[in-house]
């Protein structure tokens, strides 16, 4: 079951993957001019793409102490013209795992390279079996990704599994009328692998009354490591044309949540009445690009970095607000620690609120 499970998640991602803009890289008959489709070419190849276009060398350098010219040499005497596609493909697997980045990925017909560190290497935080539990059987499903339902002490309960399908304008307002009496709004982006950002920023358009500046994003425009274009300034503006929610929200995070659910926690820090609860975000805060080496194989990479309203850059993720961590005795005895305290935060805001 769990083979399957990971072969499953591999086709998702493979298929979105696929989706997504090609870089002019693979189009360019000058740039294959320059490399042979041999084993020793599309080594060559795979690391002057990642060269001239990755985004997060100084990074990777400071966090990791990863010299890319240094990884050049370290896996360069691996490399034979005579060895084999698979033997190839591990190389160049081994070589851009240096970065540990989830958005850089080498596809083939056979196999899917990828770097799961930035969840694997920490405690989970979450137990689907007690999501499934606390949703109960009287949950509302939204969509594929979100269902939701009222928790017994009047707070409403949003998970929201993923951002490839996203409720719609009218789901939403469904939603929020559901709510309109509760305290107060959990929402569960544990585990939220991530999808369309545009879906991100519609959900959490729906948070805030005000124009609010939730960080900054740039692209590179250079071979040179650090050839950026100036900063730009990205805004989240109200949804004003549908309903919205503005009484207190706690948002819950995991190591889980990547890309777009990285973007949509950093976005939602910035709105005054979000509460982040958790564990540091997963990261993948680096707009992905996809190219193709001269045998075929797709390689995707981090092409644009994004940035916190105060410049810090998110690719290795979101701080939560309050840090927490799941506890196995709450486990055990079929309590979800998260979901507990942040009922305890909107029910204790509530009281604040009333003393006032």
């Amino acid at each position: 079951m769990k083979r399957l499970a990971l072969y499953t998640a591999s086709v998702l991602v493979m298929a979105l993957l696929l989706l997504l803009p090609v870089s002019c890289i693979g189009n360019d008959e000058d740039f294959y001019a320059e490399f042979a489709n041999t084993p020793r070419g599309n080594f060559t190849a795979l690391w002057t793409i990642m060269d001239r276009h990755y985004c997060f060398f100084d990074l990777k350098k400071k966090e990791l102490g990863v010299d890319w010219n240094q990884v050049y040499y370290k896996y360069n005497s691996s490399v034979s013209d005579r060895m084999s596609d698979r033997s190839l493909f591990e190389v160049l697997c081994s070589m851009i795992g240096e970065l540990r980045d989830g958005h850089v990925n080498l596809v083939s017909a056979y196999d899917y390279g990828r770097n799961w560190q930035w969840k694997t290497d920490y405690p989970a935080n979450f137990s689907k079996d007690l999501q499934d539990a606390y949703l109960g059987n009287d949950f509302i499903m939204a969509s594929v990704d979100n269902c939701y339902k009222v928790l017994s002490d009047n707070i409403g309960y949003l998970a929201v599994k993923g951002f490839s399908s996203p409720m719609s304008s009218g789901q939403m307002n469904v939603l929020i009328s559901n709510f309109a009496l509760c305290n107060g709004m959990i929402i569960d982006l544990r585990d939220n692998g991530g999808g369309y950002v545009a879906a991100a920023e519609e959900l959490a358009s729906r948070f805030t009354e005000e124009r609010i500046l939730t960080g900054y994003s740039c692209y590179k425009n250079g071979p040179g490591h650090n050839d950026f274009s100036d900063l730009e300034e990205n805004w989240l503006d109200p949804d004003m044309s549908n309903l919205r929610w503005t009484k207190p929200v706690v948002l819950l995070v995991n190591r889980g949540c990547f890309s777009s659910a990285n973007d949509f926690a950093n976005i939602m820090k910035s709105i005054p009445t979000v509460t982040l609860l958790g564990d540091t975000t997963g990261g993948g805060g680096g707009l992905p690009m996809v190219s193709e080496l001269p045998n075929g194989w797709l390689v995707r990479f981090s092409s644009a970095p994004s940035f916190d309203p105060a410049m810090n850059c998110i690719e290795s993720g979101v701080a939560p607000d309050i840090r927490l961590d799941m506890d196995e005795d709450d486990i055990k005895n079929g309590v979800d620690t998260y979901i507990e305290y942040a009922r305890k935060l909107i029910n204790d805001r509530i009281i604040n609120i009333k003393v006032k």
